[in-house]
């Protein structure tokens, strides 16, 4: 048996629960908190990123008729909040790097344009500065899309600060089963009033959460203690959907929990004026930032270092600038095949960003969307990854690589 199929450790692709994200910063002490898209302005914690969008739109005045340009690079869950406003989105070209191409967003900008959605990719910040001058110039609204992108800075202002909104993933960065946020660093949000998602979802979110910590080994005494109340969670899921059954009176009960917190890309419009969790706010108070945006960027790091020099291959951004906390580690591939077959065979967890597009947005879109999601794939870097697990990891990923080399 080689290396490839030998026995491997299950690697979360997300955070999981565990002390890692609570502890103190490693190799250093003290210090400022760093910044994060909750320093931008005025916040609302709600389930998702996608829920944040939609909550952005209304409140930008977005409505039947509208557009609202949105990248040619992106994941299709953000486009649903805009048909939900009854806009039309209009999707416009990004560069090689994925920055935004603000040529083709002046050529796309029509009497309907309301808006546009500018995506910081991966953890890294656009030119934020120049679009917001952009944007200024032409009476548009900016949406800063900080789904992958809950800390860092620009410029010396927080992720988040430069749209007359800005939209987060928390799930992203902490571990929870759900959550995101808009803020407002232009605007109150005193009109986004938030409701409680009900008893249900918020049982939902703390077990999921330990579920999910238990699945990947960590927290081994905790689940210990509750395996007795673990053990009698379906029974009490099966009575309560039951009984949400039947008071809907259509045989099916309504989903505890939103399908954004399950990988799911539909939009719920229920979910809209739901406030986020308790347990997951929770979590995000205690965690420790610091430790947080350390570990991630030392794990990017090392796998800079681990590919370094290797053919075939490059890291999507040629530097890791000082200010950037990485959501993961998206590496730019001559063959993505090859390399996504044999890794995901392996058992590294792995993301595709885009590879999905709204239907019709293909190469005549953007060409470089289109090269985008075929050749980059993405490896987790985030705080709850134990040492022998990202060497593993790094081991891997440099082993199909260097059979990439010899195969070519």
């Amino acid at each position: 048996m080689n290396d490839m199929t030998a026995h491997h450790p299950s690697l979360p692709i997300a955070p999981v629960l565990s002390r890692a994200s609570f502890s103190g910063a490693p190799g250093a002490a003290g210090g400022a908190r760093p910044p994060s898209v909750l320093d931008a302005g005025q916040v609302r914690m709600v389930t998702s990123g996608r829920v944040a969008i939609a909550l952005a739109l209304r409140q930008m005045g977005v409505r039947q008729g509208d557009e609202v340009l949105v990248p040619a690079y992106h994941s299709p869950s953000m486009v649903p909040p805009v048909l939900w406003c009854g806009a039309t989105p209009v999707f416009y070209r990004v560069g090689p790097d994925a920055s935004v191409d603000l040529a083709d967003v002046a050529a796309r900008i029509g009497p309907a344009t309301r808006a546009i959605m500018v995506t910081n990719y991966f953890g890294f910040p656009q030119q934020l500065e120049t679009i917001r001058a952009f944007c200024d110039a032409r009476g548009l609204q900016l949406l800063e899309d900080c789904a992958h992108c809950f800390f860092g800075e620009h410029r010396g202002k927080p992720v988040g600060s430069w749209g007359d909104y800005a939209i987060a993933s928390s799930m992203k960065f902490f571990p929870t089963y759900e959550g995101g946020a808009l803020v407002s660093a232009r605007h109150r949000l005193d009109a986004v009033a938030l409701q409680p998602g009900g008893l249900g979802f918020e049982a939902k979110a703390a077990l999921a959460t330990l579920e999910n910590s238990f699945a990947y080994g960590r927290l081994p005494a905790v689940r210990a203690l509750l395996r007795l109340p673990m053990g009698l969670k379906d029974l009490a899921w099966r009575a309560l959907k039951a009984r949400r059954s039947g008071a809907s009176g259509t045989g099916a009960g309504a989903a505890l929990a939103p399908a954004s917190s399950d990988s799911g890309f539909d939009f719920e419009p229920r979910w809209v004026d739901k406030r986020s969790a308790w347990f997951s706010r929770a979590v995000m108070k205690l965690a420790s930032s610091r430790r947080i945006c350390t570990l991630r960027r030392r794990h990017y790091l090392a796998l800079e270092e681990a590919t370094r020099g290797l053919p075939g291959c490059r890291p999507l951004f040629f530097t890791l600038p000082e200010g950037v906390v990485p959501w993961q580690f998206p590496l730019l591939l001559d063959d993505p095949e090859f390399v996504f077959a044999r890794l995901h065979a392996a058992g590294v967890p792995l993301v595709r960003f885009a590879h999905a597009r709204w239907p019709g947005v293909d190469a005549g879109t953007c060409a470089n969307s289109s090269m985008l999601a075929q050749r980059v794939i993405a490896f987790p870097c985030h705080q709850e990854l134990r040492p022998n697990e990202l060497a593993w990891m790094a081991g891997q990923l440099r082993q199909v690589l260097l059979a990439q080399a010899v195969a070519a």
